[in-house]
């Protein structure tokens, strides 16, 4: 990674066909460089200032944001105007408020899933993509980490995740939580945002990290991730199921140069939704991490992703 650097300029910008909400936004690096935005996860994990050392503070103009309702935008795990192609237009709002006609795009996760629809619906103002633990939220993909599949490989975090739903409910999770995460009571909402933050948090890297199950406790946190991931899962992610590996969605990206970053032994985000792009679109260049879960933070993720967009700014796109 990159040394630790700060924002030049930072401050809020108004959502797209929205008066509600105020997104945060940041720039930081070269004044003249090449312009990257980076597209965090969850949705509604929000960003960290180490998301800026992916990029050459030399090479790279670094734009970093947060989604509606996530990190410092406003208001907090607000739902309503919240969806995929909200912030596809934020996005664009944006790229036209710092004046950048293209830009890199580089995004893990859910950050893959937007990055994706943002590209399939703006091709032309898209550089490259940078993609890590490919998501594209099929409903093949949500069963298998809410509901069967992660749970084999992590019971005793499974066991925590089932613990405030009653078995009468278990059968459907993100429906059982849904109701719970939008209960009048703060207590029961705080309670379900909690467990079902701690579920993601335990289970994203190869050896479990401490403190990122520490972040599922922070109150504001946990709240927004969990709200805002639950509303987009339980609406589908407003799309087609398998929408963005369509051959139609993928014929109006196909041009554009892509390195994706994928953990092997990635249970969030498993290695197939990566294969099912790759055989869709063969001309990106994938890269499976024989040592690494899903989070960013593996190191031979975090290297080979910091390599990527190095390439990327070499290219002179």
């Amino acid at each position: 990674m990159y040394p630790p650097i700060k924002p030049y300029e930072s401050g809020f910008f108004q959502g797209a066909n929205s008066e509600k909400h105020q997104l945060y936004y940041e720039v930081s690096g070269n004044k003249e460089g090449d312009p990257v935005v980076f597209l965090h996860g969850g949705p509604g994990g929000g960003t960290d200032p180490k998301d800026r050392q992916f990029f050459n503070p030399e090479k790279y103009k670094i734009v970093l944001f947060d989604q509606r309702g996530a990190g410092k935008s406003i208001p907090s795990a607000e739902l309503e105007n919240n969806t995929t192609w909200d912030l596809v237009k934020d996005i664009e709002v944006l790229r036209q408020k710092l004046d950048v006609t293209k830009w890199h795009v580089f995004g893990g996760s859910w950050g893959s899933t937007l990055s994706l629809a943002y590209a399939q619906t703006h091709p032309d103002r898209v550089k490259s993509l940078v993609l890590r633990g490919i998501f594209t939220l099929r409903q093949s993909e949500l069963r298998f980490f809410y509901q069967d599949g992660a749970s084999h490989l992590f019971p005793e975090q499974w066991e925590e995740y089932l613990a405030p739903i009653p078995e009468a409910e278990q059968h459907d999770m993100m429906k059982a939580y849904h109701s719970r995460l939008n209960s009048p009571d703060e207590n029961i909402r705080l309670a379900a945002a909690k467990a079902w933050a701690k579920w993601e948090m335990a289970t994203s890297r190869l050896i479990v990290s401490a403190d990122a199950v520490a972040q599922a406790e922070k109150d504001d946190f946990a709240n927004a991730f969990a709200r805002i991931e639950n509303h987009y899962f339980v609406n589908e992610g407003f799309m087609r199921n398998g929408q963005l590996l369509e051959k139609q969605e993928i014929d109006k990206i196909r041009h554009i140069p892509t390195i994706v970053v994928q953990g092997r032994y990635d249970v969030v985000c498993p290695a197939t939704t990566a294969w099912a792009l790759k055989r869709t679109w063969p001309e990106i260049t994938l890269h499976i991490i024989p040592d690494a879960g899903h989070s960013s933070r593996e190191p031979g993720i975090e290297k080979k992703l910091v390599e990527a967009a190095d390439i990327m700014a070499s290219k002179g796109l």
